[in-house]
């Protein structure tokens, strides 16, 4: 997802542009992996010193609501990053435990899980795979 999109999916929602929004939404968009609120926060107080971390947070919430972040949790901690697309192609990711970077799997586990009782109607799942990515791997070592 673009920045551009983002925007426009608040406003059809009936969100007013600020600023903040886009400055958060712009962070986000600058990386390839999961951030915490926190990381939001200490990267937007420069630009907007007086910003509280309630309303960076209630911001996250609504982003993730609408489909412009994608959520995970990493030690116990909601991440969040930049949705991937905005035509609701359906995927699963690889996640560094380290720096969060993250990657897109090819497919989908649920096509070959056969394990769900017929009687039972899939509305939804969620696949991560966690791990550490080569670069971090390297700096360890």
């Amino acid at each position: 997802m673009k920045v551009e999109e983002a925007l426009q999916i608040l406003k059809e929602h009936g969100f007013k542009y600020t600023g903040k929004r886009e400055e958060m939404i712009r962070i986000c968009a600058a990386e390839k992996r999961y951030l915490s609120a926190k990381d939001i926060m200490e990267r937007i107080k420069e630009q907007y010193p007086t910003l509280s971390f309630d309303t960076v947070y209630r911001n996250i919430s609504t982003f993730v609501e609408l489909g412009i972040l994608e959520e995970t949790e990493l030690d116990g901690e909601g991440r969040f990053r930049l949705a991937c697309s905005t035509d609701g192609h359906h995927h699963h990711h690889v996640i560094c435990t380290e720096c969060g970077k993250t990657s897109s799997l090819p497919g989908c586990p649920m096509t070959i899980i056969s394990a769900v009782p017929e009687e039972f109607q899939v509305t939804g799942h969620k696949f991560e795979v966690y791990g550490t990515c080569k670069e971090c791997v390297t700096h360890s070592n």
